[in-house]
C-alpha cells in the first residue's frame, strides 16, 4: 500500500486549520510569513556545497550526539522541526518514521532537531512513536550555524503565548526564537548535498524526494 505523500497530508491539514480559524488570525499568519520570507533567511542560510557546521547535541535521555561521528557510517539526513506543538512538526516526523527502513537500508542515518528541551522532545518521540535521533538545540547554537534561527515578531508571540505555547519554557531559554523548517543531507566528507530551507512552516521537504538523492550518495 503506497504511503500517503506528506505534501499531501500538510495540505489537508491547512485547508482544514484555514477552514475552522478566524480570517483575521489567518491573515496574520500569512504576512507573519511573508515577513519572514523577506527577510532573506532562505538564501543566506546554509545551502548545497557548503561545509556543514558540526552538531554535537544532546537527545532525549541526555545522551551526547556527534553528527561527525555517525557520518563514520553513512550520509546523515538533518530535519530541523520547531517543536512538538506544531502539528506540521508532527506530520513530518510521522511521515520520516515511515521512510526510516528505507533510510537505513541505504546506510543513512536521521536526526530530528528542535529547540525544545531533552524532557520535551522525549515526549515527542513518544507522542509520535520515532525510532530515530531526536536532539534538544536549546541554546539555538545549531540552528544558528545553519542560519535558520529567528525572532518571532509581537503578534506571533501574542498568539503562541494566548494558545499555551510558551516558548520560552518550552525549550528552558527564556527565548521566544525558532528555527524555520528546514532537511539538510550531509555527506561523508561534511558537505552538504541537499538543502529545503522554508520560511513557510506548513510546507516541508517531502521524504521520497529526499531518499532519491540520499541513494545516489550510496
Amino acid at each position: 500500500m503506497q504511503k500517503e505523500s506528506l505534501t499531501s497530508q500538510l495540505a489537508a491539514y491547512k485547508a482544514g486549520f484555514i477552514s475552522r480559524v478566524p480570517a483575521e488570525r489567518v491573515a496574520m499568519m500569512e504576512a507573519a510569513t511573508a515577513q519572514l520570507k523577506e527577510t532573506g533567511i532562505e538564501s543566506s542560510a546554509k545551502k548545497v556545497g557548503d561545509t556543514a557546521p558540526d552538531i554535537h547535541l544532546p537527545d532525549v535521555r541526555g545522551s551526547l550526539v556527534q553528527v561527525s561521528e555517525l557520518l563514520q557510517s553513512g550520509p546523515v539526513v538533518v530535519v530541523f522541526y520547531r517543536g512538538g506543538w506544531c502539528p506540521y512538526c508532527n506530520l513530518e516526523l510521522r511521515a520520516w518514521q515511515a521512510h526510516l527502513a528505507e533510510l537505513k537500508q541505504m546506510g543513512a542515518i536521521l536526526v530530528a532537531i528542535s529547540p525544545q528541551t531533552p524532557d520535551n522532545s522525549l515526549s515527542t518521540l513518544e507522542k509520535n512513536e520515532l525510532a530515530f535521533h531526536v536532539l534538544s538545540d536549546s541554546d539555538l547554537k545549531t540552528s544558528t550555524s545553519f542560519g535558520i534561527a529567528f525572532e518571532l515578531p509581537p503578534e506571533l508571540v501574542a498568539l503562541y503565548g494566548s494558545v499555551g505555547n510558551n516558548l520560552p519554557e518550552i525549550n528552558g531559554n527564556g527565548k521566544w526564537v525558532l528555527p524555520v523548517p528546514a532537511t539538510f543531507v550531509i555527506d561523508q566528507k561534511g558537505m552538504i548535498r541537499y538543502a529545503h530551507v522554508e520560511a513557510d512552516y506548513r510546507e516541508r521537504s517531502e521524504p521520497v524526494q529526499v531518499l532519491e538523492l540520499v541513494k545516489s550518495l550510496a
